[in-house]
């Protein structure tokens, strides 16, 4: 056994337990899945006694564990996606799997350890704008501002809260007054991005209290042994248990009596069938707000992503590389992310707009073609064209796969159209055009309106604006009003707001406010490193054009190099890792 096998051990039980429960290629049986629950439950009493220098050691032996296992990780991801090993998109999947995850176990050790010596966690920075507390995450240490240099991430707190209640309540389970409570919780991991499950499972461990149950998606149940091995340190001290299975092993871990809390990566649908149940008795009982289940659940459930542009004096340089922004925020992941861009919003009458689309329609021509690999791609994406005759294929297909797609064009007064209610998860984006008056301002409000009132969903939005608008100060200021007025939970300025997700420490989920009724984009937070509470959005900032290729650009040519560096620097801060990160960024 590990070294850390005794942190939260709970009653005597074999020296070894399964790898998993359950295998990529048989279901976990109720027998195995009701063992699993009961060891956890001995453990669970176990973790809530553990202290911090026991975590940070944990933590530390889950760096070199993970580490370890992410070579195999990535790989079999990337073969799984029909990507080959020396491909520059074979980066993709060491960034969106072992990187994240060793990240988030770097960004957790750091704030124990400042808990550790200082009380609290230790953001940059802490601020009362207005009405509510700003609190800076990004940039927080030496990784951020050599990565993501020029970038920003902000966490907004809830309006009303102040600075001294946001202060007293950071990093809730390791305050002297908190009574730690044991607790069981099921994480039902996603299929389209590796380390979702298991950064949600690190949450549910480090800033909640309770040991998980860890099921596989069956999309991506290939990972189970390797994400075993990435956290044996978790399982072997009964803290932790990976299973295999569907549907039916999901409802019975979710209706399970020795469960107490519930986080689901997925859609709205899944989540109120978990909830409420299906057919007609479901739909009635979410109508009475009468809920199948009586434990804490929390979610994170996608969008329909818009893409406000801002009109402007756009270059043509400007021009070609928002369009790679723009058509990367659908290629990664061959679109499969739940804050791909869904719907770029440009005003009828500015000059630009043709040129933009044109430059994204080069952009999706450029692209490497992608193996649709989630289930239900092909339904979703006739769904989308089948009701389009504009939609235009500007890439090429591969066996497997769709060609990545765009829709412009679409009414903005059809209201019920479904490139406005439904996420396509699939390869295709769709714009649409406001008559909005000759005023930038009035347009921008004219957008946020759509988004807020029209677009399903509110996990995250992106803002496209010039400087040189910004220097009118009443652009300025209507941007500013958007950010605030967005019902979002991740907001970028100039920056794919799905980059709060790769920073990592920022809050990430749906924004504040959801119910169990009308659940949208989820209920809760994640990643969170600093343990903030009262979370509303996260707001995030980049440059208007990088002097360097962004890695996160479909146009990168390096990634397949510099994630794996990403994830040395981690765990190793080596200075010949930086030299050779300089080379491939410099080439990218």
């Amino acid at each position: 056994m590990s070294p850390t096998a005794s942190v939260g051990a709970g009653a005597a039980r074999p020296d070894t337990v399964p790898v998993t429960v359950g295998t990529p290629d048989r279901e976990a049986t109720p027998d195995e899945l009701d063992v699993a629950i009961a060891e956890l439950r001995a453990g669970a009493p176990g973790w809530c006694a553990t202290g911090i220098p026991e975590r940070l050691a944990l933590l530390a032996e889950l760096q070199r564990t993970t580490h370890a296992a992410g070579a195999g990780w990535a790989a079999s991801a990337a073969a799984a996606k029909g990507i080959a090993p020396d491909s520059d998109l074979a980066g993709e999947d060491w960034g969106t799997g072992p990187y994240f995850v060793l990240r988030n176990l770097q960004l957790l050790h750091t704030t124990l350890t400042d808990i550790q010596e200082t009380g609290r966690p230790r953001p940059p920075a802490m601020r009362t704008e207005g009405a509510r507390v700003v609190v800076d995450v990004v940039p927080g240490d030496r990784l951020d501002r050599l990565v993501h240099t020029g970038l920003t991430a902000e966490a907004w707190l809830q309006p009303g809260v102040s600075l001294d209640e946001a202060m007293a309540r950071m990093g809730r389970s390791y305050r002297s007054d908190h009574e730690r409570v044991p607790g069981v919780a099921v994480v039902l991991g996603a299929g389209n991005v590796s380390a979702i499950g298991p950064m949600d499972a690190l949450y549910q461990l480090f800033a909640e209290d309770r040991v998980v149950v860890l099921k596989m998606n069956p999309v991506n149940a290939y990972l189970g042994p390797h994400l075993a091995a990435a956290f044996a340190p978790l399982i072997d001290a009964d803290l932790l248990r990976i299973v295999h299975g569907g549907a039916d092993v999901g409802r019975h871990l979710t209706e399970h009596a020795d469960i107490d809390a519930i986080h689901i990566t997925g859609s709205d649908r899944t989540h109120d069938a978990i909830v409420f149940g299906t057919g007609e008795e479901g739909r009635q009982r979410r109508a009475e707000g009468q809920p199948r289940i009586d434990v804490p659940i929390t979610s994170e459930l996608g969008d329909v992503s818009p893409v406000i542009v801002v009109p402007g004096p756009w270059t043509a340089k400007d021009l070609a590389f928002q369009g790679d922004h723009i058509a990367s925020m659908l290629v990664n992941n061959a679109g499969f992310n739940c804050v791909a861009g869904d719907v770029i919003i440009q005003h009828r009458a500015w000059s630009k707009r043709r040129a933009l689309l044109d430059a994204v329609r080069d952009s999706f021509r450029r692209a490497t073609p992608r193996e649709f690999y989630y289930p239900g791609a092909e339904e979703r994406y006739e769904l989308f064209v089948s009701t389009h005759r504009q939609a235009e294929q500007l890439s090429e297909a591969v066996e497997g796969g769709l060609p990545f797609t765009l829709i412009p064009d679409v009414d903005p007064s059809a209201t019920d159209d479904v490139v406005f209610t439904t996420e396509s998860f699939c390869g295709v984006i769709s714009e649409t055009a406001l008559d909005a008056p000759r005023s930038v301002p009035d347009f921008i409000d004219e957008a946020v309106q759509l988004c807020n009132e029209q677009l399903w969903g509110n996990l995250s939005a992106t803002l496209l604006v010039h400087p040189r608008s910004l220097a009118d100060p009443e652009v300025t200021a209507a941007i500013e009003r958007a950010v605030e007025q967005l019902r979002y939970g991740t907001v970028g300025v100039n920056l794919w707001a799905g980059i709060g997700f790769v920073f990592v420490s920022p809050p990430w989920g749906a924004y504040a406010g959801n119910e169990l009724t009308d659940i949208q984009s989820g209920l809760g937070t994640a990643h969170n490193t600093f343990l903030l509470e009262d979370v509303e959005k996260t707001v995030i900032r980049g440059p208007w054009r990088p002097p360097l290729t962004p890695p996160w650009l479909h146009t990168h040519s390096r990634m397949h190099r510099l994630s794996p560096l990403l994830a040395d620097l981690t765990v190793d801060f080596d200075p010949r890792t930086l030299a050779a990160m300089a080379w491939h960024g410099l080439r990218g």
